[in-house]
């Protein structure tokens, strides 16, 4: 069956070989459940943008910011979208030169042979559904990737530097570490055995470094930190972590890439993760300051899906508690406490909270995915499996933590990155864009 073209290497999931028909050929097999399945995913991680983490970011940003971080997420679902079909996916997943075991070119990064999506068909297949369908689930992890560094930098950056920063980015950061992680053998990350299930390097150390390296270059906002900055309306920031939440469920069992045992087994992962790891957070914030807060399950919420994301097709159910509970512990200390000591100023906790929560989930990927330990990975040598996981981390700080420093700056030197001192009092609706989120 083309299904048996899945392979779990290692434990991590090999993404699916293509399979095209000859126009002589009779056109491979179409599954209508995958087929429905992988449709349904790519529209649930879809929301998790538009509107959740419009929303999610949107309540905790100031009044006078609302629509531009509304407008931020919205600009670059439209440009990435546009930019994929272009030459992103042939850069992040175009397979010519790779080879296993032999570090080139390749190993980094794709070519541009299937730009413009050239040599998609209607009859393209991957797997048991149509090529058409895998391109636009991708797609939706590029969307919200560098939707996610705008929570970083909120409230200070101008919106045409935002747009040139993250077509940039997602060219020269996103697209060269998806490659090297999902793209198959020969792939950089991939030839070391790096598990990656749906995202937690590719997306979310990914993102909360790069959020990280913004907050520095741009610079504190006006009055950062002795100026109150409460969010304007967590009503918002709670409906937007409802719908992460919901639409998770496609971004890690949809990454089976088929309605099978592995969805079904991520899909329980997800739930009992992310409920541990908001209710870690919730404890630690209870424990710390004598209450808690919405705000901290919010987060908690957050923390824990972006752990269990490397993981989802690997860990069992204990394993995904444990998972869990660490990122909602560590998370909270690390946006809050160690925040704090540093006095850098990453707006909604974009670091503290992907970043950190990446870092912790990619690591313990390691643990959890042994049999041992009641996972569904190959994992035998743990201590090595883990060093393999530090390395996949750490080369993904280092390189995105260069690459994005560099690109600021060149986006720096062709148009101002950050607002002047009256817009920002003023807010970035009304300087930006003219427009009010509340007309009172």
């Amino acid at each position: 069956m083309v299904r048996a073209l899945r392979l779990l290497v290692s434990g991590s999931l090999l993404l699916p070989a293509l399979v095209r028909a000859s126009p002589a050929a009779t056109p491979p097999p179409i599954d209508s459940g995958d087929t429905a399945w992988m449709l349904t995913a790519t529209a649930l991680v879809l929301f998790m943008t538009v509107p959740g983490l419009a929303l999610f970011y949107g309540g905790m940003v100031r009044a006078k910011n609302l629509l531009s971080v509304l407008l931020q997420c919205f600009a670059i679902t439209g440009t990435i979208s546009v930019a994929w079909v272009v030459y992103g996916y042939s850069l992040a997943f175009d397979a010519t030169g790779m080879e296993a075991g032999t570090l080139n070119l390749a190993s980094f990064i794709g070519t541009l042979d299937n730009a413009f999506l050239a040599r998609l068909t209607k009859e393209s297949v991957i797997a048991e559904f149509p090529e058409s369908v895998f391109i636009t689930f991708q797609m939706t992890f590029a969307i919200i990737t560098p939707a996610l560094i705008v929570g970083a930098f909120a409230e200070r950056m101008r919106f045409s530097a935002m747009l040139l920063f993250s077509l940039l980015w997602f060219t020269f950061v996103y697209a060269p570490i998806a490659h090297m992680v999902w793209a198959g053998a020969g792939g950089l990350m991939w030839d070391w055995g790096v598990l990656d299930f749906a995202g937690g390097t590719v997306v979310h150390i990914n993102a909360g470094v790069a959020g990280l390296v913004a907050a520095l270059v741009l610079g504190k906002r006006r009055g950062y930190p002795n100026t109150p900055m409460p969010p304007h309306n967590l009503g918002y920031t709670l409906v937007g972590a409802g719908m992460l939440w919901v639409g998770w469920f496609g971004f890690n069992a949809g990454s089976a890439v088929a309605a099978d045992q592995t969805a079904g087994m991520a899909m329980l992962v997800t739930q009992v993760a992310t409920a541990a790891a908001a209710l870690g957070w919730m404890a630690a914030e209870w424990i710390t300051h004598g209450k808690p807060s919405a705000l901290g399950i919010a987060s908690g919420v957050v923390a824990g899906l972006v752990a269990i994301t490397p993981a989802a097709g690997t860990a069992g159910p204990a394993g995904a508690i444990a998972i869990g509970l660490s990122a909602g512990v560590v998370c909270f200390f690390c946006a809050t406490t160690l925040k704090r000591r540093l006095g850098y100023d990453d707006s909604l906790d974009v670091f503290g909270v992907h970043a950190v929560g990446g870092i912790v989930g990619a690591l313990l990927t390691g643990v959890f995915a042994a049999p041992a330990l009641g996972g569904f990975g190959t994992v035998q040598d743990i201590p090595a499996q883990v060093w393999v996981q530090a390395k996949g981390v750490g080369f993904t700080i280092l390189y995105t933590t260069v690459v994005t420093f560099v690109l600021l700056k060149l986006v720096g030197l062709a148009i101002r990155l950050r607002v002047d001192e009256e817009q920002e009092a003023e807010g970035l609706d009304l300087a930006l864009h003219n427009e009010r989120g509340y007309n009172l």
